[in-house]
């Protein structure tokens, strides 16, 4: 049997045409769009509010340290106060903290985190505990997407670190026109929304979505595009964010 070496600028020619790895792909598909919904304005901004459904919401930043706020009065007339931080969650409760049984404490953690992460979408993608994927790319409504999957790692990924997302970020524009997501919670399902309502404020790209579940239980969140596309999802809410500000 023979060997046959080929010639350096060969080997330099076939390096080049690889395909670039799909992990490469997903974080410069990330990168871009964090850039277009606003860049550095994320960590610059570093307090920003907006109301959600008649409650207050606010995030803070400083360096390695975050707070987020939920401010709401309940059907009872109590002023409500809850904090998110690094040391964990605290419930007021007209400015006396109160003692939840940790059930508790974990629900409204996570509700207060899941309102203000998907606001600031898509500058949490690159959380140290973000797994992305590169699914490529496909055609929703006469437009290019690409398609970048993400998961979590079970260290630093939260209470839902087994929820799965999918992102089709526009391939010219590079904003985030739709996501979809499983979730494990509450008996656990699916859900694809479509942004709306684009606006600027501080700098930040901010969006409105309709909310979508599907009309079949079995399914993979990755086919959620497919589904849309047929009709065969069911509007089921409107997120709005409203009264968007930047505090000095």
């Amino acid at each position: 049997m023979k060997t046959y070496l080929l010639p350096p600028l060969l080997l330099l020619l076939i390096a080049a045409c690889q395909p670039e790895p799909a992990t490469d792909k997903a974080a410069e598909v990330v990168n871009q769009a964090i850039e277009v919904h606003g860049g550095d304005a994320f960590e610059e901004n570093a307090k920003l509010a907006f109301e959600f459904r008649d409650r207050t919401y606010m995030y803070q930043r400083n360096g390695g340290t975050f707070e987020y706020r939920r401010i709401f009065t309940d059907s009872t007339g109590e002023a409500i106060t809850d904090i998110l931080n690094n040391s964990g969650f605290v419930r007021l409760v007209n400015g006396d903290t109160v003692q939840l049984a940790e059930e508790r404490q974990q629900a409204y953690s996570s509700s207060v985190n899941s309102v203000i992460y998907f606001a600031l979408l898509p500058y949490r993608l690159n959380d140290a505990a973000v797994q992305k994927e590169y699914l490529g790319q496909v055609e929703i409504e006469g437009e290019p997407y690409d398609k970048v999957k993400v998961t979590f790692a079970e260290e630093g990924g939260g209470e839902d670190h087994e929820d799965t997302f999918v992102y089709w970020f526009h391939a010219n524009e590079h904003t985030l026109d739709y996501l979809a997501y499983q979730f494990h919670t509450d008996g656990g399902g699916y859900r694809f929304r479509k942004a709306y309502n684009p606006r600027q404020t501080g700098g930040i790209l901010w969006l409105d979505y309709i909310n979508y579940k599907p009309e079949v239980s079995k399914l993979a969140v990755e086919e959620m595009d497919s589904l849309f596309a047929i009709g065969k999802l069911e509007e089921l809410s409107r997120i709005e964010l409203e009264n968007i500000r930047v505090i000095e």
